[in-house]
C-alpha cells in the first residue's frame, strides 16, 4: 500500500487488511511518503501494534515508486496491491488467492465499489458506478467472472510482476492498466471477478475531484498516444464531448452576428439536458443532497477528464511527469 497524507484513510484501510480471514500467513507493507497531515505518526503507532506491518520509505513519493518499493521488500509468492482509500471486505485475500489457483492467471482482482459517507461523497459515487459517469467498465459497474483488459488493484503472482519489470514509475496515473497490458503482452491473463468488490472512499471535495479527473484524464491521453492500438473508442468520447460543447458555445455566441450559427447551442444545451436527465434517473435513490451535487458532479468528470485527456494527447503539457496524484 503506497500511503502519502491518507491519515483520514490509512487506519480503516490497514484493520481490513489485518482482519482477513486468509489462513496462511502474510505481512503488511506500507509504503510510506513524506506527508505532512500527521500520516507519518499514525503509521508509526499502527506498526507498533502489529508485528505483521512493515513500513518501508517511498521518497519520490509517486503511487508506482510506493508500490515498486513495498513490492520489493515483501517476500511471500503473492502480491496485492491495496489502495489507502479502500476497505477491503473479510474474505478479500482467500476469494484472491483462490481465483488466482483456480485460474491459473498473473492477475485477479474485481470492483471498485465507490462509498460516500456525505451527499457529496455519494454523488461521486454514483458517478464511478454508472455507464454516462465513468463509461461503464467492469471494473466499476460489475460483470461476468473472465479475462479482462485491467481490473482494480489486483492479486499477482509475484514471479509474474518481477518478469514483467515491476510498475513503471514513469506513468504515474493509469499504471495498473499499463502493467496489466505488458503482462498480456508477455502471454499471461488478467482475471475479473465481481467477487472481489473494494470499498473506495472518492475524493471529499469537488476541487479535489476536479484535480484528480484532469490528472487522470492526462495520463489517460498519455497512455493512449503511446499505446494507440490498445485503446477502445470510450476513451474518447469525453474529449469529443468536450470539444463539442466548446465548439457549440462559440458558434453560439456568433450568431449574434451571424443567426444560423445560433444553430451552435444545440451541442451545450443537448448535454445540459442529458446531464439533467441522468441526475433524476441515477440519483432517485439518493434523495436530493446528493441529486443536486451530482449536478455538478458529473460535469467535473466529464469536462476534467477530458479536457486533461486533450492535454496528454496532443502533447500540451510541459510537466505531465509531475502529475502524481497521490497529492490530489
Amino acid at each position: 500500500m503506497p500511503v502519502l497524507n491518507d491519515v483520514l484513510h490509512v487506519r480503516a484501510a490497514v484493520t481490513s487488511l489485518l482482519g482477513q480471514d486468509y489462513t496462511g500467513p502474510f505481512d503488511v507493507t506500507l509504503a510510506l511518503a513524506p506527508s505532512i497531515d500527521g500520516t507519518e505518526e499514525l503509521v508509526a503507532e499502527l506498526a507498533e501494534l502489529d508485528p505483521r506491518i512493515r513500513v518501508v520509505p517511498n521518497e519520490i513519493g509517486s503511487t508506482p515508486a510506493g508500490l515498486n518499493a513495498a513490492i520489493r521488500a515483501s517476500a511471500y509468492p503473492v502480491v496485492i496491491r491495496v489502495d489507502a482509500h479502500s476497505v477491503l471486505p473479510r474474505d478479500y485475500a482467500r476469494v484472491a488467492v483462490e481465483t488466482l489457483e483456480r485460474t491459473g492467471a498473473d492477475n485477479v482482482g474485481g470492483v471498485m465499489d465507490a462509498q460516500g459517507t456525505v451527499p457529496f461523497q455519494r454523488a461521486v459515487a454514483r458517478a464511478y458506478g454508472t455507464r454516462i459517469g465513468l463509461g461503464g467498465t467492469p471494473l466499476h459497474v460489475g460483470g461476468p467472472e473472465g479475462a479482462a483488459e485491467t481490473v482494480y488493484l489486483g492479486c499477482f503472482r509475484r514471479d509474474s510482476l518481477l518478469r514483467a519489470g515491476l510498475f513503471d514509475e514513469t506513468i504515474k496515473r493509469g499504471q495498473d492498466w499499463e502493467l496489466n497490458r505488458r503482462l498480456r503482452e508477455q502471454g499471461g491473463t488478467v482475471w475479473f471477478t465481481p467477487k472481489l468488490r473494494v470499498v473506495y472512499r472518492p475524493r471529499p471535495s469537488l476541487s479535489r475531484l476536479a484535480r484528480q479527473m484532469l490528472s487522470t484524464g492526462m495520463w489517460r491521453g498519455e497512455l493512449a498516444r503511446r499505446f494507440p492500438a490498445d485503446n477502445g473508442i470510450r476513451y474518447f468520447a469525453p474529449p469529443v464531448m468536450v470539444l463539442g460543447v466548446a465548439a457549440g458555445v462559440l458558434l453560439g455566441l456568433a450568431g449574434f452576428v451571424v443567426p444560423w450559427l445560433l444553430l451552435g447551442w444545440i451541442a451545450p444545451v443537448g448535454y445540459l439536458l442529458v446531464v439533467v436527465l441522468a441526475t433524476v434517473v441515477v440519483t432517485r435513490p439518493d434523495g436530493w443532497r446528493p441529486g443536486v451535487w451530482f449536478l455538478l458532479v458529473l460535469p467535473c468528470i466529464h469536462f476534467c477528464w477530458g479536457f486533461g485527456f486533450l492535454l496528454g494527447y496532443l502533447k500540451l503539457t510541459s510537466n505531465i511527469a509531475a502529475r502524481t496524484g497521490r497529492h490530489l
